[in-house]
């Protein structure tokens, strides 16, 4: 999937909001797909779940209500990889955690602006396309050759390298494609947030500005970072996997971002931690200041 073939399914039960959306959304190379309540799209969806790549759901809906879609969404096995954006008018911050737990990461909250709505697609394309590039490396790995790995460490510094770990280290996992977004998540914020400092607020601006990769490399090369790495341990041990990271930075409030937090949900990122515990691994376990985390996970050949 690039962004100029992304196809989208819009459920809305009002046709003005269909039309609004169609409108905000006219400049952009997608192609756009309507439902008008939760029955309608859970059809579409079952009929094809591999033609859309996004989905913008509204929570409310006749028929089938928007959580019950998205219940649905989240138990399919191909359709749970496909990311929901949930539109709302429900603000309340256990109504967005609820959302979370259901498999919604990214949010609108009606009435929104243009330039909001089409920020929050763009993250949610870039997510799905990074997510997406680690599964299909993962697959063309395989396996076997892993299977007498039960001890070994691991350094590295860049965000390919980070990448590249996660996909190998993934592959010792019970389910190797959840497994893979979670600790690609934390090995990145290690280098990112750790080794190269880079802050919540410096982050959104230069992820706004489109030049978050490029200060991530100018970083790697200074003086100051340019010697930092990303320490990991891994170790097998009665069925579980247990890969501890450190980087070399001052840690950070780890606690704020276990959950997502609802005053976060509109920003361009800060889902990762939460997602992998969530979604992707069995256990996350952050020590002292934060520059150490630790991922519990059932190995490959043991199922729960």
């Amino acid at each position: 999937m690039n962004e100029l073939m992304v196809t989208i399914l819009v459920v809305d039960d009002e046709p003005y909001n269909l039309e609004l959306i169609q409108d905000y959304l006219h400049e952009d190379a997608y192609q756009l797909f309507t439902a008008i309540d939760g029955e309608d799209a859970w059809q579409q969806l079952q009929l094809e779940p591999e033609k859309f790549d996004l989905i913008l759901l509204d929570r409310m809906l006749p028929k089938m209500d928007g959580m019950e879609v998205l219940f649905r969404i989240n138990k399919h096995p191909l359709l749970k990889f496909v990311p929901v954006i949930l539109q709302t008018a429900i603000v309340a911050p256990q109504d967005i955690i609820a959302g979370m737990h259901s498999g919604a990461y990214y949010y609108l909250t009606k009435p929104f602006k243009q330039e909001t709505l089409r920020g929050v697609i763009k993250t949610a394309i870039k997510d799905k396309q990074r997510y997406e590039s680690l599964r299909l490396k993962l697959e063309q790995k395989g396996s076997n050759e892993l299977a007498a790995l039960y001890k070994a460490h691991f350094e590295f510094q860049s965000i390919d390298e980070a990448n590249q770990l996660a996909q190998l280290l993934a592959n010792t996992c019970a389910q190797p494609d959840k497994a893979v977004i979670g600790i690609a998540e934390l090995l990145i914020n290690a280098v990112e947030h750790g080794n190269l400092k880079i802050g919540y607020r410096e982050k959104s601006q230069l992820m706004l500005d489109g030049t978050w990769l490029d200060e991530i490399n100018q970083r790697l090369q200074s003086q100051e970072h340019k010697d930092k790495k990303v320490c990991v341990d891994f170790i097998r041990d009665d069925g579980l996997i247990k890969i501890i990271i450190r980087d070399q930075g001052n840690g950070f409030a780890w606690g704020n971002y276990m959950e997502l937090d609802p005053l976060r949900v509109y920003d361009s990122h800060g889902r990762g931690i939460a997602i992998a515990k969530m979604l992707s691994v069995d256990e996350i376990h952050y020590r002292g200041c934060g520059n150490t985390v630790e991922i519990i996970v059932q190995a490959a050949g043991v199922y729960m």
